[in-house]
């Protein structure tokens, strides 16, 4: 039997596009892109917060890099 595909609600798509803007500027910021992934899969909390809170994936990584 095919399994079903789940669909995301759009809160959760924002919020998954928000963290590749994220990835993106850890990247710019000097990080890998493994390094910039594994940061956000370990620090999901803070980065879920941070995006709740209303802040850029900029002003994020900013935070992030510092």
């Amino acid at each position: 039997m095919a399994k079903k595909e789940e669909e995301l609600d759009e809160e959760t798509l924002a919020f998954i596009a928000w963290c590749i803007e994220v990835e993106g500027f850890l990247v710019a910021g000097g990080a890998t892109v493994r390094q910039a992934q594994d940061h956000i899969e370990e620090e999901i909390d803070w980065f879920t917060d941070q995006f709740y809170d209303g802040l850029t994936p900029e002003a994020v990584a900013k935070e992030a890099l510092a």
